[in-house]
């Protein structure tokens, strides 16, 4: 989900969304990212699935806050969003992640695990992963914090599930400070739409490279916009195993897993 990392004016949301209506041209032939991500993949012959966001939500409008309604494992989400941070808004990344999980829990099973989600936004992920059996953290920018905590609270509240956590996290910033990696480890890392056209992509990949602990799995879903979009796949692919395991070509969104490279 794209976080308010430090982009604190809200009248840029509409002006990413105008932008969106005319991205760039960058798809895979333009970017040598896929012979790259090919050759660090766990299993060259499995190729991403194809797939459709589906339309789990009803949309409504609004200038300010609104609540769109999502029905993920058989729970319907409720969740606020505001334009006033790129934070509080749901992104195609989120609804492809939460598709993901809920239907391939076989493959990677949430059930009893720990889980952190950076750039956490409106929560949507975090409350899906908290239905699915995770424990989980949710973590954002302060500014981003109070609507985080209401969505996650609002939706796990009266269920029968581990107690989520909302927590600080600022990329690149106090991470041995505030998350010893003595005492933290996760079983999954999980983003959505945290890469886009902004100046903090170096502290987060940072926090990727800090957080991805041997036995980790990052699950990163985004919609790929710009070619820094593509440049930054590229230097994950040359630090971790990735493999791209689904496409939603409609939205432009790839879902990417990430683990530390066995030597």
């Amino acid at each position: 989900m794209i976080s308010a990392q430090q982009l604190p004016f809200p009248n840029k949301i509409q002006r990413v969304m105008e932008e969106e209506a005319c991205e760039e041209q960058y798809d895979s032939e333009n970017c040598t990212c896929s012979s790259t991500c090919a050759s660090s993949t766990e299993s060259n012959s499995d190729s991403p699935v194809i797939l459709k966001i589906l339309q789990n939500w009803v949309p409504r409008v609004s200038p300010y806050f609104d609540k769109e309604h999502y029905t993920y494992a058989g729970h319907q989400i409720v969740i606020q969003e505001s334009i006033e941070h790129f934070g509080a808004v749901v992104w195609p990344g989120a609804l492809a992640l939460s598709q993901y999980l809920e239907s391939n829990q076989e493959r990677f099973n949430l059930k009893d695990k720990q889980v952190l989600e950076i750039g956490a936004g409106t929560g949507l992920v975090s409350i899906v992963a908290c239905i699915l059996g995770a424990y989980v953290t949710a973590t954002d920018l302060p500014e981003v914090l109070e609507n985080l905590s209401f969505n996650i609270s609002s939706n796990t509240q009266n269920m029968n599930i581990h107690k989520p956590e909302v927590r600080k996290l600022v990329w690149g910033e106090s991470l041995s400070e505030d998350f010893p990696s003595s005492t933290y480890h996760y079983d999954f890392l999980l983003a959505s739409d945290v890469v886009y056209h902004h100046t903090a992509l170096d502290p987060l990949l940072e926090t990727m490279v800090y957080f991805c602990q041997p036995g980790t799995v990052l699950l990163w879903a985004n919609k790929f916009r710009f070619s820094t979009d593509y440049e930054f796949l590229e230097k994950l692919s040359s630090i971790f195993d990735t493999t791209i395991l689904a496409e939603f070509p409609e939205s432009n969104v790839k879902l990417i897993k990430a683990t530390v490279r066995e030597n």
